[in-house]
């Protein structure tokens, strides 16, 4: 924990100016959740939880912020009258701090967050409006692959399935027990997707060896690369307070692996992240805790990659103050990819 602790701020790390080499952007985002509710509450409980993590980094070994400058922007607040408005003021906000010269790492809020990345990281210099060269890597219970949900196209349920028809190259995706038969067969035919199952990676008899593949494709990683970690990827034991527990899913340890894997692959370079669905509940703060732990090591893991020269900025520094880039992206379109 830090000595000098800031409320509100990321592992309540004191900030030092202008100059910014992370930002942790809280999106509290809840419009399309079908099960449990409060993930509009869980960007705060994550960042008060991480105030009580330590701060020392084994792979790392250093103590975070280990010379960075760490900034923790205010929480995003969406005024649209409608999904697709709070969508398009979400992605004006993200863009401005998808330019390469910062990691940002985005904190929900449910996973309907995905989409505005997306569109926010069209700008990157890294994909020059081209998001396919971006792989997406998934931790995840749900593919998050349905056309729609409730007769909602922009449904966290369909959050991949959205950035998939927004032009992304490819998405790896572990944890997946929960799904859908129209889920399945766009798994089983789109060669863009590669799914890890939770039923191999997780079993007593033969997940020692799926495992050891799934962290094999992720050494194999080129180019640019986000990371999505839905919370609910880990077993529910672990994570009881998000908006769909499942159980059967990833150890604590095994995201961090995962987390670990993505950032040391020679050949790809991680440009953002996000952490989603996170909740909260009177019983226990394990929740917020773990998600602040993953928050963490994401953090951690970028820095050493920045140490060992797998990032560098892309773009000159721009400072805290940065102008909103208008999106209307979700507002006008009409009509989703064909299949």
């Amino acid at each position: 924990m830090s000595d000098t602790y800031v409320e509100g701020n990321f592992l309540g790390l004191p900030e030092s100016g202008e100059a910014i080499d992370v930002v942790v952007l809280p999106l509290p985002y809840e419009l399309t959740t079908s099960y449990g509710q409060g993930t509009a509450e869980g960007p705060a409980a994550c960042l008060a939880a991480s105030g009580q993590v330590e701060l020392f980094d084994e792979q790392l070994g250093q103590d975070l912020p280990a010379g960075a400058s760490i900034h923790t922007a205010p929480a995003w607040e969406g005024h649209g009258a409608t999904l697709r408005l709070q969508l398009d003021e979400l992605a004006s906000h993200l863009a401005p701090w998808c330019t390469g010269d910062v990691f940002p790492i985005a904190l929900g809020g449910e996973h309907g967050i995905l989409p505005p990345l997306m569109w926010a990281l069209k700008g990157h210099p890294s994909i020059e409006g081209d998001l396919s060269k971006l792989t997406i890597v998934q931790i995840d219970a749900h593919a998050d692959l349905r056309s729609e949900l409730n007769g909602e196209v922009f449904s966290h349920a369909c959050a991949a399935g959205r950035a998939l028809d927004m032009g992304v190259g490819r998405l790896l995706q572990v944890g997946i027990r929960a799904f859908s038969h129209e889920e399945a067969k766009w798994i089983s035919t789109d060669e863009r997707i590669t799914t890890f199952f939770a039923r191999d990676t997780q079993s007593p008899i033969t997940g020692k060896d799926s495992w050891q593949a799934w962290l094999s494709e992720l050494a194999s990683l080129t180019g640019p690369v986000h990371l999505t970690i839905d919370i609910d990827g880990l077993d529910s034991s672990l994570v009881p307070a998000t908006g769909t527990p499942v159980p059967g899913g990833l150890s604590y340890w095994q995201a961090v692996e995962t987390i670990e894997a993505v950032f040391n692959a020679p050949n790809a370079t991680v440009i953002s992240a996000d952490v989603n669905e996170i909740a909260t509940n009177d019983h226990s703060p394990v929740t917020e805790f773990t998600a602040a732990m993953l928050m963490t090591k994401t953090v951690a893991s970028h820095l050493k990659a920045r140490e060992d020269g797998r990032w560098e900025a892309t773009s000159k520094a721009k400072g805290i103050e940065r102008a909103e880039i208008e999106c209307t992206y979700f507002t006008s379109l009409t009509k989703l990819a064909e299949r």
